[in-house]
């Protein structure tokens, strides 16, 4: 990994835990297959500390700018599957 998350610096160190394990696990969903439950839990964290739209879909492209992985397209699959686990 040659890249940074996109992370705020005004998060506590909880919350950038939080988020770092939502990019990586987007990341693995490229990689290998993830629990879809899992994907849609972590999200939901991820939307508690950042509700604004705008701000998620700003992280967002920074993240797939930087990583070549989208995050929406991960959580649309998720959600959109009746599968236990999903590959993107």
């Amino acid at each position: 990994m040659s890249y940074e998350y996109p992370i705020d610096e005004t998060w506590s160190t909880e919350e950038i835990i939080d988020v770092v394990n939502f990019y990586s696990l987007v990341e693995k969903a490229y990689e290998k297959k993830v629990s879809r439950e899992e994907i849609l839990l972590l999200y939901r964290r991820f939307k508690q500390i950042v509700p604004s739209k705008s701000e998620e879909k700003k992280l967002f492209t920074a993240f797939a700018d930087s990583s070549g992985y989208s995050c929406y397209h991960t959580v649309k699959k998720a959600r959109d599957s009746a599968d236990d686990f999903i590959k993107m």
